[in-house]
């Protein structure tokens, strides 16, 4: 688990006309929430809050205007539609040695069975339970050899120690599907040329 340390500091000025103007200055706003304590409104540095969101589940040590040390996980990241900057971020506080429930990207390894056959992933990130300081940045699935018709539950994948599921254990993740379009587009055509020549 990486852990990224940003000095950032409070801001009292809020309102779209403020928030413009802490981004025009390469920051950008935000709002730290938790464990019942008053929200807390947050100027944060653009660049390395980018390069840090890059990270799934990335764990935030933040030095608030050089006093307090907090830390925080990403909870919704706002960004531009068109150009794609950060636009606004919530962040959730966070204790060492708190559970905290997070989605984890599923990646598959492998090779199918032969045969043109797809992988559908049903669930791009898998809902779990971890320490706050110990969240994995992905979980690691093997498809090798699946055939058509084969899925994989959220049981069947092996989490880290101290990870626990937090879906439904029957709940499918990946599954194996038969490559039927090339199949429907080449009777559809046969079915054209048929029509053509009567």
């Amino acid at each position: 688990m990486s852990e990224v340390k940003l000095a950032v500091q409070t801001r009292t000025e809020f309102g779209k006309g403020a928030a413009r103007r802490i981004r025009r200055d390469n920051n950008v706003p935000g709002v730290l929430y938790g464990h019942g304590s008053q929200p807390l409104h947050l100027t944060l540095p653009g660049h390395e809050l980018l390069l840090a969101l890059r990270t799934p589940n990335v764990l935030i040590a933040l030095d608030i205007d050089g006093k307090s040390d907090e830390l925080a996980i990403p909870k919704a990241v706002q960004r531009d539609p068109v150009k794609g900057f950060l636009e606004h971020v919530d962040l959730l506080l966070v204790k060492r040695g708190e559970k905290v429930t997070v989605e984890v990207p599923v990646q598959a390894e492998g090779e199918l069975a032969p045969g043109g056959n797809l992988l559908e992933h049903v669930l791009v990130a898998l809902p779990v339970e971890a320490e706050a300081t110990h969240i994995p940045q992905a979980v690691t699935v093997s498809v090798e050899g699946l055939e058509a018709g084969a899925s994989v539950l959220a049981k069947d994948i092996v989490l880290p120690s101290g990870v626990t599921l937090a879906v439904e254990e029957d709940a499918v993740v990946l599954q194996v599907l038969a490559a039927q379009a090339e199949e429907a587009a080449e009777t559809a055509a046969e079915g054209e040329e048929a029509t053509a020549e009567a």
